[in-house]
């Protein structure tokens, strides 16, 4: 059989089409960008407020935080990699019904260890959709909920002994809680059947099935270890071959000079149509892009610079993306009356690279609603 053959320019435009990078969003569809990202890490909210706004035109803040807490449009939870993210509220069904298809983590084993027995972890679950509802709880609240409901009070102790929210992810994973907007300094939790109003359920396989073709549609080609690090951590090879296997009509392996991977095979037409991206990007701490491409570096990032980008303890930098290359890394502080934006390219860049950086920090500025000044550091 051929293997069908693309440019990493093609995948490149692709993938920066898919990520609405360009061209850019509408302000009015950004909920659409969440879902075509499929999710938009939040372990920093700022950044990812920040992604949203590099992807979605006229875009502020308060829009995000209003899509959240007002409108109720967008989610905020733990879902893959059992990472915080914004997910689209629409969407909230189908990303609880795909992670019960596969689950690595040793649940059973994690309650043991803090002398929680299966009964006790039973009752822990079962209570939590049964404590929370649509008005918001803090953790202390919750806590002290769920020991009154459960007539267990180790389960108090559970609960605030991890300022991860350890604990809380299963019921995350299930759908039965998700973030309510913070109190002070404290986060809250509702229930997001309550909270969203609606929730159709979704059987778990074609959950799954269809988590795979958005990933592929906004990062592919893939490979199935790109897919199983991007939704489980890296350790679901065995599920995600299973599935790639029960999708193998809609896939089709292809060749990006000398890569293999795997591409939904409706993309492949419109992605060969596609021409060089000539775009210049800062994509935020965290961002998706930068996340959903794998570790198995490619020519999308150089090798000796993989450490500038993947830091030690899951800290993944904020970089400048050239035509869908990562050529640098940025950051940015505020100083005074001012915020400085500090970049730091791999390689000295040319003068249209350096006039699409200035556009992005510009608009940056823009939206922060802040002056904002670009310095160079040697590479």
């Amino acid at each position: 059989m051929t293997v069908k053959s693309l440019s990493w320019h093609q995948v490149n435009a692709w993938r920066l089409s898919q990520h609405g990078l360009s061209p850019r969003s509408k302000r009015r569809d950004f909920v659409k960008a969440v879902t075509r990202t499929g999710g938009i890490q939040a372990q920093v909210m700022s950044a990812a407020e920040m992604a949203l706004g590099m992807r979605v035109d006229g875009l502020s803040p308060q829009d995000v935080q209003s899509a959240l807490w007002q409108k109720r449009t967008l989610i905020k939870t733990w879902a893959m990699r059992g990472t915080l993210h914004l997910v689209s509220s629409s969407d909230l069904p189908l990303y609880a019904a795909a992670r019960s298809v596969h689950d690595n983590r040793n649940w059973e084993g994690y309650f043991t260890y803090y002398g929680i027995t299966p009964k006790q972890s039973d009752a822990f679950i079962a209570a939590v959709p049964e404590v929370l509802g649509s008005e918001a709880m803090t953790r202390e609240e919750l806590a002290a909920a769920i020991a009154r409901h459960t007539g267990i009070p180790r389960l108090r102790e559970l609960i605030l002994s991890s300022s991860w929210g350890s604990p809380l992810k299963l019921s995350a994973f299930r759908g039965d809680l998700c973030f309510g907007p913070s109190q002070s300094q404290n986060v809250t939790f509702v229930n997001p059947r309550k909270w969203i109003g609606k929730w159709q359920t979704v059987e778990p396989q074609p959950a799954l099935q269809e988590i795979a073709r958005r990933y592929l549609c906004a990062y592919g080609p893939a490979t199935l270890k790109d897919f199983a690090l991007w939704w489980w951590g890296g350790s679901g090879m065995i599920p995600a071959k299973k599935l790639f296997q029960s999708m193998e009509d809609e896939l089709e392996e292809v060749d990006v000079e000398g890569w293999r991977a795997f591409a939904l095979r409706a993309t492949l037409e419109p992605m060969q149509r596609l021409e060089a991206a000539r775009t210049v990007r800062l994509l935020p701490l965290f961002d998706a892009y930068t996340l959903g491409l794998g570790r198995d570096i490619g020519p999308w990032l150089p090798k000796a610079y993989k450490n500038r980008v993947f830091r030690p303890q899951g800290w993944i930098s904020a970089v400048v993306l050239v035509d869908g290359y990562m050529k640098g890394v940025w950051e940015h502080k505020i100083q005074r009356s001012q915020t400085i934006v500090k970049v730091r390219m791999f390689a000295s860049p040319t003068a249209p690279v350096k006039r699409g950086i200035e556009a992005e920090v510009e608009r940056l500025g823009a939206f922060l609603n802040a002056k904002v000044a670009l310095e160079y550091e040697d590479h």
